[in-house]
């Protein structure tokens, strides 16, 4: 089937069954995404009664120009893009997604594929165009004859990104509830690669996709960003949002960022948060972020001396905080000390009666809350850690420190 350039579909003059003589031209391309995110609605047509809408029900043909089957004077005044995406306006130079390629791209124009229905034409947008071509297009339009203008296309390649593949960013929350636009797609992607494209955005093109993102999804994404960013996006959100998202971030990642932003901030989204989350976050808080405890976690899996491996099992599929936790189980007695820990490869391998205490390994490194950075860094590569438990002068378990922690801490060194 055919295609069409939107850049072409611009400015086409429109005709009526009156005659030969054009009622119009193009001037705008409409979809209405809650009926229907592929399908061109219809043209808005500039004419010399003023614009009206005429839809694609009453298009009849697409040969030299857009041709009508009723009378302009009965195709419906236009009065505003309310609930429409309008091709021109809002995709015509704006940045989008290509979830597909995992980064932020300029659109330069749009191809259409026209369809034949069974009593009138059928348009839908099927992809964008990111490269030269749709550019020189534009630029050269009315200027080179189409005809040598379609030969000098034909020798550029095409860089067409599926209208599947794309997320668009709307920055007006209200519009956004119209159009039904959300970023599911980019949803689907690894938090890492989300704030890669997220980081290449504006500031207010950022905001607009934390408040679109569910909360997990963001607290993985900021996570990932640099923390200056972090700082900026969560400033740019209600404080009621910023304590959902934070909410749902690791709780030394939490306090991290919460410790960079202005005091008044800080305390209005603890303020928002949970009461629990809000302890946790609170509590380191008030530790130094160059120690281990400034470092550490209070997100780990521990059970009493008395438990099974099928306890360890229970615990495993409840558990609600980070992947990189679960490596280890630690076992602890009274008044929270620590007295033992078991790899996760043993509780797997072992029958669910096995006492833990049986499993637990000779050796176990631990570290003092003040340790600094550097004796962190010692231990994880003299014993090729996972996990590092953080003890107090007692012996109390009141952290850990897990590996992804001191590879952030070491990137921030380079």
């Amino acid at each position: 089937m055919p295609s069409l350039a939107l850049s072409e579909l611009i400015g086409a003059p429109v005709y009526d069954p009156s005659g030969t003589t054009p009622v119009g031209k193009v001037r705008e391309v409409a979809l209405l995404p809650q009926e229907d995110p592929n399908r061109i609605a219809g043209f808005i047509v500039k004419t010399r009664q003023g614009e009206r809408l005429l839809t694609m029900k009453s298009v009849s043909d697409m040969n030299g120009g857009v041709r009508a089957d009723s009378m302009a004077t009965d195709w419906t005044l236009y009065a505003s893009g309310e609930g429409m995406l309008l091709l021109e306006r809002d995709l015509l130079d704006q940045q989008i997604i290509d979830v597909y390629g995992r980064k932020v791209v300029r659109v330069n124009d749009v191809d259409i594929h026209e369809e034949i229905g069974d009593q009138h034409i059928i348009l839908k947008l099927s992809a964008v165009d990111v490269g030269a071509r749709g550019a020189i297009r534009r630029l050269l339009k009315g200027v080179v004859p189409s005809s040598a203008l379609r030969t000098m296309m034909d020798r550029i390649p095409p860089r067409m990104i599926p209208w599947e593949f794309v997320d668009l960013i709307e920055t007006d929350p209200a519009r956004r509830v119209k159009l039904k636009t959300s970023l599911d797609r980019l949803s689907t992607l690894h938090p890492a690669d989300i704030a890669d494209i997220v980081e290449e955005l504006a500031p207010a093109e950022r905001e607009a996709v934390f408040q679109t993102l569910d909360e997990e999804v963001a607290a993985q994404t900021l996570e990932e960003m640099d923390p200056k960013l972090q700082v900026s996006v969560l400033s740019s959100l209600d404080s009621d949002r910023a304590a959902d998202i934070v909410e749902e971030m690791d709780p030394d990642a939490a306090a991290d960022v919460l410790a960079d932003m202005p005091p008044d901030a800080t305390r209005e989204i603890l303020t928002e948060m949970k009461p629990e989350e809000r302890a946790e976050v609170a509590e380191l808080m008030t530790f130094e972020e160059d120690t281990a405890a400034g470092r550490m976690t209070t997100e780990y899996m521990a059970l009493r001396s008395s438990a099974k491996v099928s306890d360890a099992i229970d615990m495993l599929r409840n558990f609600e905080g980070g992947l990189e936790s679960v490596s280890t189980i630690y076992i602890i007695g009274e008044r929270e000390k620590l007295l033992g820990q078991v790899p996760l490869a043993k509780v797997v391998l072992a029958t669910p009666e096995t006492p833990l205490m049986l499993l637990s390994s000779r050796h176990m490194p631990t570290i003092h809350p003040g340790a600094d950075e550097k004796k962190v860094a010692e231990l994880f590569d003299k014993y090729n850690l996972l996990t590092l438990p953080v003890i107090d002068d007692e012996g109390v378990l009141t952290g850990v420190i897990t590996a992804d922690d001191v590879i952030n801490m070491l990137r921030a060194k380079l």
